[in-house]
């Protein structure tokens, strides 16, 4: 069973692939203090009630948070006993990155672009909703070409929480109206749909860019929430991070593995 590991600022993904399939796949909180026995203490229990053994054949993971990098590397070794393998660069992977630096742009976003490409093969527009939202973008040849990035959702409602005394906190839920009754229903309304059209606003104006046909997709924890508003989002892949990992797992040129 092959361990894809998408470590994120604030929520890290864990998935388990074996037979052509994702057999389960997790979303935790990351925690920088974390160690390899709390990890262990965290996904053993998951394993078990999905009736998973707690076993590996390879581990490879794309991480942007570099405190977490060393715990994860003992919590492969003594639990798995596994090296973890990073997803570092597109170079290690024959995908073609001309953004300035390279080195530059974070391994979700290669892994996204991998599993974009493999997709679709033409030019493409992934929209990441996590912390940060990031928009991904491939151009006709498959290269990794740059992209956009805005504050995620949650970051923009606790900024407007922290700085509003009186305004009432709010479930990220699209109303069924635009015009707000209560102030509940206009904060919604304001910040659902405000949120929504930026996405297509940029999107909108990359895709102008790039010019001929151009997939615009979503993955991250609330894509599912602004595909039905979003003008521009086609669909949502939730594990087309995760699919992008499997994919540098098999172009890396390392040891026989499984998966």
């Amino acid at each position: 069973m092959l361990w894809a590991i998408d470590v994120g600022n604030t929520q890290t993904v864990v998935g388990i692939h074996e037979g052509g399939q994702w057999l389960a796949h997790w979303r935790l909180e990351s925690d920088h203090a974390r160690t390899e026995d709390e990890i262990a203490a965290l996904l053993k229990p998951l394993f078990d009630l999905a009736a998973l053994p707690f076993v590996s054949s390879g581990v490879i993971i794309a991480s942007v948070v570099p405190p977490t990098e060393r715990n994860w590397e003992r919590f492969c070794a003594k639990y798995l006993q596994q090296p973890a393998t990073f997803l570092r660069r597109g170079d290690q992977v024959d995908l073609r990155v001309t953004y300035d630096p390279p080195h530059a742009v974070g391994a979700d976003r290669l892994a996204n672009a991998l599993a974009a490409w493999e997709r679709f093969g033409t030019a493409c527009i992934v929209v990441d909703f996590g912390t940060a939202t990031t928009f991904d973008v491939i151009d006709h040849e498959g290269t990794y070409v740059g992209g956009a990035i805005m504050p995620g959702p949650h970051v923009a409602l606790e900024s407007l929480a922290g700085k509003t005394a009186k305004l009432p906190t709010f479930a990220l839920e699209t109303p069924a109206r635009a015009i707000g009754t209560q102030t509940v229903g206009a904060l919604q309304s304001g910040f659902m749909f405000g949120y929504a059209g930026g996405i297509d606003a940029v999107a909108r104006r990359i895709k102008a860019e790039l010019q001929g046909e151009v997939h615009v997709i979503s993955t991250g924890g609330l894509g599912t929430l602004f595909l039905p508003i979003s003008e521009m989002l086609e669909d949502h892949y939730p594990t087309l991070t995760l699919d992008g990992l499997l994919l540098a797992w098999d172009r890396l040129p390392h040891r026989d593995h499984l998966g």
